[in-house]
């Protein structure tokens, strides 16, 4: 009989395949995980504690720095609130212009996912059509908002400026494009005997287990429950589009896997029809005054990210900036379960658990 010693490993904090400044510390018994336990904190800024000395429209860049994949929502979610507190009606343009950028970012943000999860995995040529495809969408947004990564690009009551001239032609020619890009993506790995087998049962959980652990977004998703902020409580004019929200029943890494590419295909479904809807012209900025101040009171307001459910609470007290700011950010509650799902795992199993739960670390940290 092969007698072993449990070992104490760390994984990260200096490790690529952990997404960010995260340390997993682990003890295993030869190959089998033992136990598991996430340290994080790598990356905290302070963000929720800056932004009580900083007026509304200053907090804005914070909110890219969180779930800096997906910087578009972050920026309307902050927004949102304190446009919900104030009670500003917006401009037609300016949502369907928030629409398009937060839709872009979140296939963005899936192409990250999907290209980095397969190269985590040993799979190289994913990850470079991943990026060639997410350069196409980078540069739009970059010529909208004048950034790459940081778009700092909502504005209280709006959106900072206007789309150029010639952008939703661009935006409206990508779609077909990416459509044609997602089938080469099935050929080459969804259909992949050798891929499907490393992922299939991978990190199991069932639809009470999520709950339980406050999942949202794919995580949720993946075990049949049909939750999408966007269909069953619709903010800004998502009630005016036809899309479905992708389900899966078995709760695993494949499962998980399945719903983001169809997520991608949902979310064009959603561009191409904002292109057509749009108004030719139309104001950008609702009529604000020039230093925010959001009335005395409370407010929580919370939308679909391209990780699930993230909220925004604000607590006023009539000044310029916010008596108090929390963030409920989805990867931080959707990496709870981590621990759970790798207990008794094997250890070649770990980066595949936890690249299919899709975490980025400065929303993790805040």
């Amino acid at each position: 009989m092969i007698r072993t010693e449990e070992m104490l490993l760390n994984v990260g904090p200096q490790h690529p395949s952990t997404h960010g400044v995260f340390r997993l510390v682990v003890k295993i018994d030869g190959e089998i995980i033992t136990e598991a336990k996430p340290v994080i904190g790598y990356l905290h800024r302070g963000t929720e504690k800056l932004a009580e000395d900083l007026q509304y429209t200053q907090i804005i860049p914070y909110t890219d720095r969180l779930d800096y994949l997906s910087a578009m929502t972050n920026n309307y979610v902050l927004c949102h609130a304190v446009e919900t507190m104030m009670g500003v009606k917006i401009p037609d343009r300016a949502e369907y212009l928030r629409v398009l950028t937060m839709e872009l970012g979140r296939v963005a943000s899936h192409l990250v996912w999907w290209g980095t999860f397969l190269l985590d995995i040993g799979a190289t040529s994913p990850f470079l059509f991943a990026f060639r495809e997410r350069e196409m969408i980078i540069n739009m947004l970059n010529e909208i908002s004048g950034a790459r990564l940081t778009f700092n690009y909502m504005r209280v009551g709006g959106v900072k400026w206007d789309a150029p001239e010639g952008w939703l032609e661009k935006v409206s020619e990508f779609v077909p494009y990416m459509r044609e890009q997602l089938k080469g993506y099935h050929q080459l790995v969804t259909g992949n005997e050798i891929f499907i087998n490393r992922v299939k049962g991978v990190g199991k959980y069932t639809k009470e287990d999520a709950l339980n652990y406050s999942l949202s977004g794919v995580n949720l998703r993946c075990t049949g429950v049909k939750w999408d902020l966007r269909k069953d409580e619709p903010y800004s004019i998502y009630d005016r589009f036809d899309f479905d929200v992708p389900t899966r029943q078995d709760g695993d890494a494949w499962s998980r896997y399945q719903c983001r590419l169809e997520e991608i295909e949902e979310s064009l479904k959603i561009i191409e029809q904002a292109v057509e809807q749009i108004p030719a012209e139309g104001e950008i900025l609702a009529k604000v005054p020039k230093i925010i101040k959001a009335p005395k009171g409370e407010a929580y307001v919370r939308i679909e990210s391209p990780r699930g459910e993230i909220g925004c609470y604000i607590a006023s007290d009539g000044k310029k900036e916010p008596y108090r700011l929390k963030f409920r950010r989805p990867s931080f509650y959707n990496l709870q379960i981590l621990p759970k799902l790798l207990k008794g795992e094997n250890m070649a199993n770990l980066i595949v658990v936890l690249g299919a739960i899709d975490i980025v670390l400065g929303e993790v940290d805040g």
